[in-house]
């Protein structure tokens, strides 16, 4: 009950024009006490929230905090569906096994996870991700799309582009995306993303996105340092991770909503633009085989087309990609 009145309280901030918002107006909002509207007010205060009251004005909020509890990534949030249902921690094992658990046990489309820290942090392959605490974005996103299981992988390359739009929104850095789940910025991952599918032969129960994203990050440990980077290092300010998360969820939406009217034609032209890959000599190691050769470009499905030396084109559906000088 009370973090759905804190829920309410700062939607009516997110979405007023007002620059105050008077006490006895936000209890009739609410449907509670100007004493109790007063309190979670100071539970704001408490939580790093900078408030402002005045007598016979009310309240405004002049500064959030640099954290990704619940209140900062929903003041200000604009979405209808992602991030309406946020499950915060400040330490788990995995966003993606407390997602995968929640989708077990109905939680509704769009509902996030959203970890300080992860302990067990992996991408793709099962590989450890370095998950420092309080200095990047260890988010899941639960989704219950209507869609065929082979069409999930573009799920991935959509919301590679959201991400590589919501980084350009907030900082001038120009990201690049490898195919089919890094982001790149001056050659080095910046981000990943792990896309995981929970459906049956002919019908999809969820996909639960995970993104991991360097932000706030100084420094890497020594084996990273070479193949990693942060937003920070590359562009020498700190970035405000509750807007970026923000912003990572509303374009992620536009895009899906693209997606469901027009297809994925639309975003294969916006991952295009991005993509670091295409025309360049790759190596493409799958879990059977390896292929050398040039990437032509996706499919309309998102597939990766390579031709190799004797000018045949193999297509990739998953793999890990290496740029070749």
């Amino acid at each position: 009950m009370q973090s759905d009145v804190r829920k309410r309280l700062l939607d009516a901030f997110t979405k007023s024009s007002e620059e105050f918002l008077s006490g006895q107006y936000l209890a009739e909002l609410i449907g509670c006490s100007r004493t109790a509207v007063w309190k979670h007010m100071e539970d704001l205060r408490n939580e790093g929230f900078e408030l402002e009251a005045v007598r016979r004005k009310g309240y405004r909020i002049v500064k959030v905090p640099d954290k990704i509890s619940e209140n900062e990534i929903r003041l200000g949030l604009k979405t209808k569906r992602l991030g309406q249902h946020i499950h915060y921690k400040e330490s788990v094992d995995s966003t993606q096994k407390k997602a995968l658990q929640l989708s077990l046990e109905g939680a509704p489309d769009g509902t996030i996870v959203i970890a300080e820290e992860q302990t067990l942090g992996r991408g793709r392959m099962n590989r450890e991700w370095y998950s420092a605490k309080y200095t990047g974005v260890w988010m899941s996103i639960l989704l219950r799309p209507n869609l065929l299981p082979q069409k999930a992988p573009q799920l991935t390359l959509i919301t590679a582009v959201a991400v590589a739009q919501a980084i350009e929104e907030l900082t001038p850095l120009l990201p690049e995306i490898k195919w089919p789940n890094d982001l790149l910025i001056n050659g080095k991952k910046v981000t990943g993303i792990l896309t995981e599918l929970q459906a049956e032969s002919d019908q999809i129960n969820s996909v639960i996105i995970g993104i991991g994203m360097n932000v706030n990050q100084e420094s890497f440990p020594p084996d990273l340092q070479s193949i990693a980077t942060s937003l920070h290092i590359e562009g020498g300010v700190k970035v405000n991770r509750a807007k970026l998360i923000q912003a990572v969820l509303t374009r992620l939406e536009n895009l899906y909503d693209l997606y469901v009217q027009e297809g994925f034609y639309p975003i294969k032209l916006l991952w295009e633009g991005y993509a670091v890959s295409i025309g360049k000599n790759i190596t493409a190691r799958t879990l059977k085989e390896t292929f050398h050769g040039k990437a032509l470009g996706i499919t309309d499905d998102g597939v990766l087309m390579l031709e190799d030396n004797s000018g045949k084109i193999h297509y990739i559906y998953s793999a890990d990609i290496e740029m070749q000088n």
